[in-house]
């Protein structure tokens, strides 16, 4: 017998089990049995060949008449041919590459055949359609079949779909399932079934209520798991013990001497942060708030009350230049405080002397504010008495990277500020694992930013884009053009090559629109020095327009840009977009932001970009990423995209089947069961360790 654990080479041979591997990384039976089917095609009602639907699914019941085997011109391979008939009318079966099956498919042979019709050298077509062959001892239910519903699994071109239910299906048949996570009272409380029936129905579904059962169980099975993976974590931060800090003195003297009201949003957030500080278990908190919105004061309040006792804060940024605007703002807030809190700026383009200088100072716990770069998480950096990391601009950082930074420090407090929370962090703030403060006043002077998106296979609206641009340069503004990439390789074939910023700057000299545009260039691969004098040529107004890749993402402060271009907008995801925009609409004229695509209209990227179009809020947003880009690996260090651990459950939509698992998970946590048996059976087969870090 099979069990969850054996390798798949012990049950269907070395050739197949590598075959697996290298397509989907499937080697155990657990990692084939959660390779679920992608989509269920239904068979059709029972139709006679005489009344054939042309490009729709049907069933018929028919007789084989003739088999026929024929190499494919110009290629290696061959296309069986089969001709059915029902005595009414005939249709042809095509298979490719699939010879084997004429032993099957043989004259006389009659059964049942199931695929979606189409026209071919003016014949009824089926390509590669279900079947059952019926024999003299067949009891199959024709109409039954019909209604039978085909999984359809993740292809390759050695594992095709049809190969894989069939593995499974022999799989399922020799199989030791493991013993039942879940209690009957927690089952039927959730209204799921059984282990073993989901994992068999989802392959094997004789009713479209039967794969939707088991989709249900699976989800739920997903959600408990997390949910249990991310209680656990809260347990093991809440049990450990850390310094109540209480606001003293530092933060009335700096509240004192604030040349603004602080606005109720920024207030009840600092509230929140206050009460985690002094709860005595390690904050780790998420501060959301669009730019401009007043973030870098509030965390510094933060750490104002953190270090009260003498010990050190430190925020992380991902950029040079926003380290350097991070310092320069602090100090400026923080006035005559800065003599003794002394802040300290560390960040790889630092001198040696510089670097050393900075390292003394926050070993030594004489510097009790430090602002850097991913330069604060080498091995070099000792902090004196690090007790809150401030992480700026989250979704520049993995998992890894934030962990290295609390590492710095015993039970560090860890407060996450973003514009638009990555698709990530929205999954695990739904899971708990984060709690949230938001800052949703924005500022007064914030003016109002148009979003369009642009079809650039309408060439009239490509022209009206530099047009548009032109327009502002001629009313005193100037613009920015964000290309995804930096230049273009030797292997661009021109057709969906994203935008380079070399090429386009280069192309931008000769548009008619802008031929008299003084056009600046800014990437990443740019000497230090070189990135530092565009830029200031730029804010001073030198330049016009400045052609760059996604360094300006953060950091940029220009108050006269006002327009925006974003090409191949669809390349980047909604939170970058999002951020990338807020670089205009910072001074007092109104501003715009055009994102061009090649996207169809109807398609996934376009309607994610038309998102854009709709709303400003960053929490809007990243569900609509959610959605569209997946949540990462909630428990690991993916930030997003294919690497989800998910394979059913949908954060944004299942929120309700979450919301109606956490009662369970609750009672799960607080009982004596063996919680990490129940995780690793609830959840999908990688990342099946609880979390421990903290």
């Amino acid at each position: 017998m099979a069990t969850f654990e054996t390798n798949l080479d012990q049950l269907i041979g070395e050739k197949s089990a590598k075959q697996l591997a290298r397509a989907f990384e499937i080697k155990t039976v657990e990692h084939l049995l959660r390779h679920y089917p992608r989509r269920y095609l239904q068979r059709g009602q029972l139709t006679p060949m005489s009344q054939l639907p042309i490009g729709e699914s049907v069933t018929i019941l028919a007789e084989v008449e003739k088999v026929n085997t024929r190499p494919i011109k110009g290629k290696k391979g061959s296309i069986l041919e089969v001709t059915i008939t029902d005595g009414s009318a005939s249709a042809k079966l095509t298979f490719f590459n699939q010879a084997w099956r004429s032993n099957q498919l043989t004259p006389g042979s009659q059964g049942l055949f199931a695929g979606k019709t189409s026209i071919f050298s003016g014949q009824i077509q089926l390509a590669h359609p279900d079947y059952e062959l019926f024999d003299e001892s067949s009891e199959v239910d024709p109409e039954a079949w019909a209604k039978t519903p085909i999984p359809i699994y993740p292809a390759s071109s050695t594992v095709p779909s049809w190969r894989t239910q069939k593995l499974i299906r022999e799989l399922l048949e020799k199989l030791e399932f493991p013993a039942e996570p879940l209690v009957q009272e927690i089952r039927d409380e959730l209204g799921i079934l059984t282990l073993q029936q989901a994992l068999t129905l989802i392959h094997q579904p004789n009713h479209p209520r039967d794969f939707e059962s088991a989709q249900k169980t699976l989800k739920v099975h997903e959600a408990l798991g997390l949910l249990l993976e991310f209680g656990l974590l809260r347990k093991t931060l809440n049990s450990k013990k850390v310094k109540k800090r209480q606001a003293g003195e530092l933060l009335r003297q700096f509240d004192s001497q604030l040349p603004y009201q602080l606005t109720s949003a920024q207030q009840k957030v600092g509230e929140e942060i206050q009460a985690d500080l002094a709860a005595g278990s390690p904050m780790n908190r998420l501060l959301q708030g669009d730019v401009g919105s007043g973030k870098t004061v509030v965390a510094l309040r933060a750490m104002l009350a953190a270090i009260e006792d003498g010990s050190q804060a430190a925020i992380i940024a991902p950029t040079e230049v926003l380290a350097t605007q991070h310092f320069i703002a602090i100090n400026q807030m923080l006035g005559e405080l800065g003599v003794s809190l002394q802040p300290v700026l560390l960040t790889g383009q630092m001198s040696q002397t510089e670097q050393r200088k900075a390292l003394l100072k926050i070993v030594s716990g004489s510097a009790r504010i430090v602002i850097g770069t991913h330069s604060l998480i080498s091995d070099r950096v000792e902090f004196f008495d690090l007790s809150l990391a401030v992480i700026d601009e989250q979704h520049r950082f993995g998992v890894e990277q934030r962990d290295a930074l609390r590492s710095k420090g015993e039970n560090v407090h860890t407060l996450i500020m973003t514009a638009t929370p990555i698709p990530r962090t929205l999954a695990v703030t739904i899971f708990g694992d984060l709690s949230v403060s938001i800052i949703d006043e924005k500022p007064a002077a914030r003016q109002k930013i148009s979003t369009h998106v642009v079809n650039v296979s309408e060439g009239s609206h490509v022209s009206r884009v530099w047009q548009r641009v032109s327009e502002e340069i001629n009313a005193g503004s100037q613009a920015f053009v964000v290309c995804p990439r930096i230049e273009l390789s030797d292997q661009d074939d021109g057709e969906g090559v994203s935008a380079a910023a070399i090429e386009v700057h280069h192309s931008l000299k000769s548009n008619p629109y802008l031929d008299k545009a003084r056009i600046g260039l800014l990437h990443g691969r740019m000497p230090s020095e070189e990135k530092t004098e565009v830029m200031s040529q730029f804010s001073s107004g030198e330049l016009d327009v400045l052609v760059s890749t996604t360094v300006i993402e953060v950091g940029v402060d220009v108050p006269n840009a006002s327009a925006m271009v974003i090409l191949d907008a669809d390349r980047f995801g909604l939170a970058q977009l999002h951020q990338l925009r807020g670089r205009v609409g910072r001074g007092s004229k109104p501003s715009v932001c055009l994102l061009l695509t090649a996207s169809d209209a109807d398609s996934d990227s376009y309607q994610r970009l038309s998102a854009l179009e709709k709303t400003d809020d960053g929490f809007e947003l990243s569900e609509i990423d959610l959605l569209y880009r997946k949540e990462g690996d909630v428990t690991g260090v993916s930030q997003s995209g294919t690497k989800s651990r998910l394979k059913l459950l949908g954060v944004v939509k299942d929120q309700k089947l979450i919301s109606d698992s956490q009662p369970v998970a609750e009672k799960l946590l607080s009982s004596d069961q063996d919680l990490q048996t129940i995780i690793k059976l609830c959840s999908p087969i990688d990342g099946q360790k609880v979390l421990t870090r903290g």
